[in-house]
């Protein structure tokens, strides 16, 4: 991820931990979140209840129950009838960015040329593509400081985009003098114009700033907006504090599970982590073993510690998958050497022969994160 788009990850979890530890709420998943499974007693979660269906009824291959064919036209049918004509394109009669356009067609240079003129006569869009350029050494010879120089001559001037990176460099004290409240004033205004990276991080300096729910009921409608916007790190703070806060509308604690399906379908590790959690565990709806499964072994197979260890105790008590003691030592001797203590695993992988202790270490050792 890129420095620029977020403050870090790590600060999220940090912040909302800080919090939440205090409620006791809600645990995250780098605090090494409770799980029902691997403990004395796991006779709840072990044993399910049969399955109650009529003569007629019929489970396809994922258990659901399976619905008569549809009378419609078939697919055979469909192949080779031709497709419905497209709708008509609408025009375009706005103005055409030059410069914006040579760079996204990777022109750099032609870029340059095109927009240093309009920066010098205070065009704000201009004046970020060129700070852009030069920060990245784009079409030009790199030069942070004379990038830093064109981010806050855009930022005065309103860019929402060079309000954000601005925000940043004052904040990290990079290439200019470090200045949070002028910091804060920036990251506030390129959020409230729509900025969905500022929306993220100045909830998460409005988090840091006030302590406690306070804090929390503030940044969300940040997170919220942030997270319309497909920002995955928003998508997953939406869904904790959903959960976490109390006096949270019915409708909203009911989502909270789809916004951490979103932020895990984005890719982001620690959601993967905690909606499979979250599907094992019943939190935020009905407990669902077998997509609890598929989301921890994902986390696991991205190198996900916490993800590798919960996943040994679902091989074990064979939750959402077949028991298999081999594999659940593998992922636990994963974790353990990444330093994450599990005695009851431990008592495991101690209990197997030899032949099976070996085949683990020797599928830890092949592990290679995907």
């Amino acid at each position: 991820m890129p420095k620029s788009r977020t403050l870090s990850r790590s600060i999220l979890t940090a912040l909302l931990t800080a919090y939440l530890a205090g409620s006791g709420t809600l645990a995250l998943a780098q605090e090494e979140p409770a799980l029902d499974i691997g403990k004395a007693d796991t006779t709840e979660r072990v044993v399910r209840p049969p399955e109650t269906l009529d003569k007629t009824s019929k489970i396809d291959a994922k258990g659901a129950e399976a619905t008569e064919p549809s009378s419609g036209i078939t697919l055979f049918e469909r192949m080779g009838a031709p497709l419905p004509a497209l709708p008509p394109e609408t025009e375009y009669k706005g103005p055409v960015d030059d410069a914006f356009g040579a760079y996204q067609r990777g022109l750099f240079t032609t870029a340059l040329d095109k927009a240093l003129p309009r920066a010098q006569l205070g065009d704000a869009s201009a004046q970020t593509l060129i700070a852009e350029m030069m920060s990245r050494g784009l079409g030009t010879k790199r030069d942070p400081k004379t990038a830093a120089f064109w981010y806050g001559q855009a930022a005065a001037g309103g860019d929402p985009a060079a309000m954000f990176k601005y925000a940043l460099l004052l904040m990290e004290g990079r290439d200019v003098e470090r200045d949070k409240v002028k910091a804060d004033e920036y990251m506030k205004k390129a959020a409230d114009a729509g900025n969905s990276s500022a929306q993220f991080n100045w909830a998460q300096t409005l988090v840091a700033d006030n302590p406690g729910e306070k804090g929390l009921k503030l940044a969300l409608p940040y997170y919220e907006k942030s997270a319309e916007q497909g920002v995955a790190d928003s998508q997953y703070a939406v869904a904790q504090v959903y959960n976490a806060l109390a006096d949270i509308s019915a409708e909203k604690k009911a989502a909270a599970r789809v916004w951490l399906a979103r932020a895990a379908k984005a890719g982001f590790d620690t959601a993967q982590l905690d909606i499979g959690l979250w599907l094992v565990n019943g939190i935020g709806g009905d407990r669902d073993y077998d997509q609890g499964f598929n989301w921890l072994r994902i986390a696991a197979n991205r190198g996900n510690v916490v993800a590798q260890n919960r996943l040994a105790h679902l091989y074990i008590n064979a939750l959402g998958t077949r028991p298999d003691p081999v594999e659940a030592a593998k992922w636990y001797v994963l974790s353990r050497r990444a330093g994450l203590k599990d005695p009851l695993l431990e008592d495991h992988y101690l209990g197997l022969t030899e032949e099976q202790q070996k085949k683990a270490i020797d599928g830890a050792n092949k592990f290679r994160t995907g």
